[in-house]
């Protein structure tokens, strides 16, 4: 923290924890410039659906890339596998068998496919989680391993484990460990709910032959990287633009048209306003907080039934280049719920209309506001640490003003939610989602699979 806690640090770039994220943020909100950028990509909770029509040669080849490779050390990782009930069983005795094939021995060898996690406390912390599963019979599969290698390194064997759901696992376990739920065809929305309801979403894997299926279960996630009917680590610049979103970082997403310009400053202007109407609507006019949170979840509610109806309808697509044989899509969808803050009524309107040209809503709340997004009053800055529903923050007032909502919104638990202080920040308003698909890893005709379903 003492680096980015120095008041000349410009901007900061960061790969790495949720909570490591959320400290720099604290640190950057108390000493840094409030218009700073940061830029986080964080972890996740991973997940993947095999449904009954997947190829299961493909999918066992995917699951063991994407949970296994790089002793499971990868952001991108999959680190929860749901099958549906129909192929469970035989679909886990083959992937056992894949494993029996792996060799966990010294990365300098040739031979070696799975090498030691990073340290001793990674190791203690992931051997932990393993023997808490084993005291409730919760372990599928571990491969065995030379005692050398127990005594000696950091190893952890790659490892199976089955669960109910992702809601059993309160955080990322960080190495070559596969947890596996189960699922019935009706219960296809309460998975996608589920891995949405975790907060995190960094990247996705799916293995179907339905393609309608695959349309519909990529348009309800919140996720930054969806892969289908492939393995879902190593994205490709330019053709895979990488990052999260929600728990899973700030965006935008690195390899991609958005990124550079993020590291830029905009131009000092004369937008930026120091007036005392600040200073006497805090004391005399300030809007009850159960007021602009009942506000602000109408307008949250909203949303959702969009997205509902919608479900998930980009703003714009773009194609991405990639190799023969595979699909890469780049879409920009609106972020949600922005709050407009002025600090005039002027303001506050030109900065609506940008949040409303981008997909998303609007909720103003300066003085003598009026009209269908506004709320009258001065929203005391404190009180932005507790609010609920809302997605970003925009606003043309001073630097002071800025620092005190700046520190508020990185007081918050969860995501990371931005302070946007430029006059033009389009590109803000909106998260990106970006679907690979293997085009050529169906094997059968899609339309009569779809037919008899």
């Amino acid at each position: 923290t003492k680096l980015v806690s120095d008041a000349r640090v410009q901007g900061v770039c960061f790969t790495g924890s949720t909570i490591t994220a959320q400290k720099i943020n604290q640190a950057m909100a108390e000493h840094a410039a409030p218009d700073a950028p940061l830029i986080a990509e964080t972890g996740g909770l991973n997940a993947m659906i095999v449904d009954s029509t997947a190829l299961p040669e493909q999918a066992i080849k995917d699951v063991m890339t994407s949970a296994f490779q790089s002793a499971g050390q990868r952001c991108s990782a999959l680190r929860v596998l749901y099958l549906q009930k129909d192929i469970a069983d035989a679909f886990l005795t083959m992937l056992f068998g894949a494993m029996d094939e792996l060799v966990v021995a010294d990365p300098w060898q040739m031979s070696t496919d799975i090498g030691p996690v990073i340290d001793t406390q990674a190791q203690q912390k992931i051997t932990a989680h393993i023997a808490q599963a084993k005291t409730t019979g919760r372990l599928l599969k571990q491969l065995t391993m030379n005692d050398d290698l127990r005594r000696h390194a950091t190893f952890i064997p790659p490892t199976v484990l089955k669960i109910d759901g992702i809601a059993d696992l309160q955080e990322e376990i960080f190495g070559p460990v596969l947890h596996v739920a189960t699922f019935t065809a009706m219960q296809l929305d309460e998975v996608i709910d589920a891995i949405n309801h975790t907060g995190f979403g960094l990247t996705f894997g799916l293995h179907t032959r339905i393609d309608s299926r695959a349309s519909y279960i990529t348009s309800r996630l919140n996720v930054g990287n969806m892969y289908v009917n492939r393995n879902q680590i190593g994205a490709i610049v330019g053709s895979q633009p990488f990052g999260g979103e929600g728990l899973s970082g700030t965006g935008p997403k690195a390899g991609g048209s958005h990124y550079l310009p993020r590291f830029l400053a905009e131009a000092p202007s004369h937008h930026h306003q120091q007036l005392p109407i600040l200073a006497q609507a805090a004391s005399t006019n300030s809007v009850p907080q159960s007021q602009i949170q009942a506000h602000i979840s109408a307008a949250k509610n909203q949303i959702s039934e969009q997205i509902s109806s919608l479900r998930h309808v980009p703003l714009h697509i773009v194609n991405c280049p990639g190799p023969t044989g595979e699909s890469n899509q780049l879409g920009s969808y609106g972020r949600g719920v922005i709050l407009c803050l002025g600090p005039t009524f002027a303001n506050a309107q030109a900065q609506a209309k940008i949040a409303l040209d981008q997909g998303c809503h609007p909720v103003i709340i300066v003085p003598d506001a009026t009209g269908e997004y506004a709320l009258s009053g001065f929203l005391p800055r404190n009180m932005l640490s507790q609010l609920q529903d809302f997605d970003a923050v925009v606003i043309w007032s001073d630097s002071e003003d800025q620092r005190a909502i700046r520190v508020a919104l990185a007081k918050r638990a969860g995501a990371i939610l931005p302070l946007i202080t430029e006059k033009q920040f389009a590109q803000r308003c909106i998260v990106e989602r970006h679907i690979c698909i293997d085009t050529t890893a169906a094997g059968g005709n899609a339309t009569l699979l779809a037919g008899s379903c």
